[in-house]
């Protein structure tokens, strides 16, 4: 089947679900800033109560499987969130991959198209939704419980993730602000780091969880000797100055920029800058990477668990082989070198370890960089038409696509790959290292706050000239 008919069949398929496929609809007109906040509180408030909610009928299972990627779908184990975001961006990823391997070929120009486009990725995350779901309950919560149990429990995971996926269509299409993914990622890291800061559960030797209270534990008895390194990964002041030193590297990388100088050609006398950020790409290309790990080393616990057990098929073992007694710890294969060695004291096992996840991180993330600039409409082309569509021009050039766009072309593909190296180093780096709230959950949570910050900005300049305020809000 050639790529045009794939095309075609698609376009059929969007053609004839979308009307019976449920919308959010857009709002008639632009909601206020204090209304779409308030619209977004509500959508993260939802999401947390459905984190707080229990699973009807499951049993926790002993082992965490997707301990490693609980961070990056904003998940909590035995709940409503289950799976996450997970299904919405695995779905998401799929069909970049597809567009951007020209499997798919839509115009985005074509407002029809791109329309369409956004519908068939509906379709396609109902799909992801329903497998992950049947996949996850049969292999995590199917043995040991009836067959009625398990079709509640599956049902249960296709509804929330259902609703998941509307909540964050709500904050997208203009009642909240950003992306509920942002949002609900967002939340789960800086809930995390909370916890480890004042948890006062007790962990596994007797002291309490949470560094503050542990601190005032060891100063209470006496012995401060562990206070600096702490077994087991438990927060310590060695992993907070760590994750300290990672929030400020981030926030300074966040602030290097390449500044082009604009004038306006509506507006006589206005001058101002295009920003080109070294970290150009923004968070979008760690969440795809990330999503594609997890799923990697899901469905490698899944063929583990179903086919090699005991670690005695030389074809699995090249995939991944799992500790019998923790099915969620790696111990050998492709999936041990691309998980990471989290805390010192793993790393100091298996340094190489160590070093090709590192390494892994930084290629993957590049990879998806650089697919995002061609796909999320951030390559020169696109920056240079964005210039020229908001009445601004650089001084210098004719006013016209290509000497603009050679211009760019200087400056975003090498950003791209740089920038892209950064994230993929950092996230890596901080994962080994163990910081609280897990190296790209840290990342995401710094990117997604400074969007959040550059969106607040660009509503204010857009109540003065709206198209510049788009503008200078994109980057």
């Amino acid at each position: 089947m050639s790529e045009g008919t794939i095309t075609a069949l698609v376009k059929k398929i969007v053609l004839k679900s979308e009307p019976y496929l449920v919308q959010v609809p857009k709002p008639k007109k632009k909601l206020s800033l204090q209304t779409r906040l308030i619209w977004t509180g509500i959508a993260l408030l939802i999401y947390q109560v459905m984190g707080q909610t229990p699973l009807f009928g499951a049993t926790t299972p002993q082992f965490d499987f997707l301990a490693f990627a609980r961070v990056i779908f904003a998940s909590q184990q035995g709940t409503l969130i289950e799976l996450g975001i997970g299904p919405i961006v695995t779905a998401g990823l799929l069909m970049q991959l597809l567009k951007g391997s020209e499997i798919l070929k839509f115009d985005f120009k074509n407002p029809e198209e791109r329309g369409a486009f956004q519908t068939a990725t509906k379709i396609v995350t109902y799909i992801v939704i329903i497998v992950e779901s049947v996949v996850y309950a049969m292999a995590v919560y199917g043995p040991g419980v009836t067959p009625d149990v398990l079709y509640v429990i599956t049902g249960q995971l296709i509804a929330a993730s259902i609703l998941i996926m509307f909540l964050d269509e709500l904050v997208q299409k203009g009642w909240g602000l950003g992306s509920g993914i942002s949002v609900f990622i967002m939340a789960g890291v800086a809930q995390q780091i909370v916890w480890s800061l004042f948890s006062p559960i007790p962990a596994g030797d007797g002291s309490m969880v949470g560094l503050i209270p542990y601190i005032g534990q060891s100063i209470t008895s006496a012995n401060l000797s562990d206070i600096m390194f702490r077994s087991n990964n438990l927060p310590s002041l060695l992993s907070m100055s760590m994750t300290a030193g990672i929030l400020l590297i981030l926030v300074y990388t966040q602030g290097m920029k390449v500044e082009i100088p604009i004038v306006s050609t509506k507006y006589r006398g206005f001058s101002a800058t295009y920003p080109i950020k070294l970290m150009y790409v923004s968070n979008i290309p760690v969440i795809l990477a990330s999503a594609l790990t997890a799923n990697a080393v899901f469905m490698g616990q899944m063929l583990w668990a179903n086919f090699n057990p005991r670690n005695n098929n030389a074809l699995f073992n090249i995939l991944g082989q799992f500790d019998p007694t923790s099915p969620s710890t790696p111990i050998g294969g492709i999936i041990y070198y691309i998980t990471p060695p989290r805390g010192f004291t793993i790393a100091a096992l298996d340094p190489i370890r160590a070093l090709v996840y590192v390494l892994f991180m930084i290629g993957i993330v590049i990879v998806f960089g650089r697919l995002w600039v061609e796909l999320g409409g951030l390559s020169p082309k696109s920056a240079a038409k964005n210039l020229l569509d908001a009445d601004v021009q650089v001084p210098g050039f004719r006013r016209s696509n290509q000497p603009v766009e050679a211009l760019l072309n200087k400056y975003i593909p090498s950003v791209t790959i740089i920038g892209s190296a950064i994230l993929g180093a950092l996230a890596g780096v901080s994962d080994v290292l163990g910081v609280i709230g897990g190296g790209v959950g840290i990342l995401l949570m710094v990117d997604i706050l400074i969007n959040y910050y550059q969106q607040l900005i660009r509503e204010q300049v857009e109540v003065v000239m709206p198209r510049l305020g788009a503008l200078l809000g994109r980057k």
